[in-house]
């Protein structure tokens, strides 16, 4: 009886042994495929990051790849313009004073447009630091967005602005968030108040570039909020989902033929 059960005690514990020296070389090579997927990834995004002179206008690297991994994975879940590979950036961890909206063509990998953009009035003074969700908080609110269908009101055109983050700016639309010119923001505010004027939670453009700007990025393309608030978090920042859909573009497979 003893003699039986050490027998199958050593038979299961080869067993247990032969599985594992079977699975380790399995999770090597996927944990070096992941790596290489990511290695491949950093280098798309620095390419068109490079080849947008992005660096030399303010916008920070690590800024751009939120907003790529955000903007390849809406994509990928049908809720933008294939016809329009547009891409606009907002970092409110910068001071009002620099021109901290970018608009990107990231088939051409150009930068189309860089200019001030307005944060709400309970957001901050210069530099943005509070944000919400919430109905009369008249402060701003991260997070991705898709733009929308124009209109005109008191500011001249406007564009609307669609929410995509629960939570963080899911109420855009109640809380009439949209696009628009004002007459606060550039560069004559900043020589008065030291500062931009501020919204009421809308992403306020200078008004002279307000109908160029809405133009450029009306009808279903990623608008991009960055700002340093712990709280924040979003499905549509997925890197390594991000990575696979990259990894199917041509721009993707140079780069990996170069790697």
């Amino acid at each position: 009886m003893r003699k039986s059960l050490f027998g199958i005690a050593w038979l299961l514990m080869f067993l247990c042994s032969a599985a594992t020296i079977a699975w380790k070389p399995v999770v090597q090579e996927q944990t070096q495929f992941h790596a290489f997927e990511d290695t491949l990834y950093h280098n798309y995004v620095k390419n068109i990051y490079d080849s947008a002179g992005l660096a030399g206008y303010g916008l920070e690297l690590g800024v751009f790849e939120k907003a790529m991994t955000g903007y390849l994975n809406l994509k990928n879940s049908g809720q933008l313009s294939l016809s329009k590979p547009v891409l606009s950036i907002v970092d409110f961890d910068q001071s009002s004073t620099r021109k901290r909206l970018w608009i990107i063509d990231l088939e051409k990998k150009e930068l189309l447009m860089n200019t001030w953009v307005a944060h709400g009035q309970r957001s901050g003074a210069d530099v943005a630091t509070s944000f919400s969700n919430n109905n009369n908080s008249l402060q701003s609110s991260v997070g991705f967005y898709v733009t929308a269908e124009t209109y005109y009101g008191q500011h001249g055109i406007s564009l609307k602005l669609d929410g995509m983050d629960e939570g963080f700016n899911s109420n855009a639309r109640s809380r009439s968030i949209v696009v628009h010119g004002a007459a606060y923001v550039g560069q004559q505010s900043i020589q008065v108040l030291g500062r931009l004027g501020r919204s009421q939670g809308c992403p306020a453009v200078p008004a002279e570039l307000a109908g160029s700007i809405i133009h450029t990025i009306q009808g279903k393309t990623v608008l991009f909020i960055n700002a340093n608030d712990g709280k924040y978090s979003s499905r549509y920042l997925n890197e390594h989902q991000a990575a696979m859909l990259a990894m199917n573009t041509a721009s993707m497979t140079k780069v990996a033929d170069s790697v």
